[in-house]
């Protein structure tokens, strides 16, 4: 026991998290997701509406304790007329609402003066945007007659990349991907997610939506690429405003936002392939 026990010590230390409480609430998640996207799809977009304000409140709270000053209430009935819109109206609901947010957004902010004015409008747009609009993607994967299909090929693609490169670069990770973005994160586990991810698609794509092989492929690549990006934008803010993670809600993960991240920019570079698949496929 005392055996593993070190060996866990050791895994957490080079991490940068801890694995087992890591695990459990990746595995409670998942089955969340997949159990009321297959059974209950409103529920399904309610959780994730949920887990969304969660992390705008999160990043919310970073700002304001920067001086960038931005309204939570303001942004979570903003982002959830996004969210809303994107649900039922699809994307031409997206769309509009995201530019009537915007303007709204910024005309309360022009009630406070113009004093910062520039900053707490970019950082309002900022937060309005991220996590706000590009999680609009997931609901218009979601509410498609094939969205069990849809999210399930989302969250293979991301789960993959974020579980092997987790491991690769526990395992043997040695030369540094982005140092000053995020220490911890390596090229071999950048490699190692991709090559994961790109196997599950490929299998995935095959299996749900009747694709060849190096169609999934390919789309695993480009989503690991995407994962990765999430990943590194979410690193970067956090690092612009000092903090270690975005929250404590999760354990072994951090805030929602830190769990979030790479989903948040997957989910419109898939729902682009599986536009494509539809139109030329």
């Amino acid at each position: 026991m005392s055996d593993l026990h070190s060996i866990n010590e050791a895994i957490n230390k080079k991490a940068g998290r801890k694995l087992i409480p890591s695990i459990l609430v990746g595995l409670a998640l998942l089955g969340i997701i997949f159990s009321t996207i297959a059974f209950v799809p409103i529920l399904f977009g309610l959780f994730v509406l949920i887990a969304v304000l969660l992390a705008l409140h999160e990043l919310s709270a970073a700002f304001n304790a920067r001086e960038l000053k931005v309204n939570f209430t303001h942004l979570s009935i903003a982002t959830t007329a996004v969210i809303a819109s994107s649900w039922f109206a699809g994307l031409p609901g997206l769309a509009i609402s995201i530019v009537a947010s915007i303007i709204g957004l910024l005309l309360l902010q022009l009630l406070n003066g113009t004093t910062g004015f520039v900053k707490s409008a970019t950082a309002t747009t900022f937060a309005l945007m991220y996590p706000g609009f590009i999680s609009g993607f997931i609901f218009l994967l979601a509410r498609s007659g094939d969205g069990f299909a849809y999210i399930s090929l989302l969250v293979i693609a991301v789960g993959l990349n974020d579980t092997f490169a987790y491991l690769t670069g526990v395992l043997i990770g040695k030369h540094p991907m982005a140092p000053k973005i995020s220490p911890k994160k390596t090229w071999e586990g950048f490699i190692g997610g991709l090559i994961f991810a790109a196997t599950g698609s490929a299998f995935a794509f095959n299996c749900l939506l009747d694709q060849e092989l190096w169609v999934g492929a390919l789309a695993g690549v480009i989503g690991a690429l995407a994962a990765t990006t999430g990943d590194l934008i979410e690193s970067a803010i956090k690092r612009d405003l000092s903090l270690k993670d975005m929250g404590t809600l999760l354990p072994g993960h951090g805030g929602m936002l830190d769990r979030l991240d790479a989903a948040l920019i997957t989910a419109p570079v898939f729902w682009c392939i599986i536009e494509l698949i539809k139109r030329f496929g």
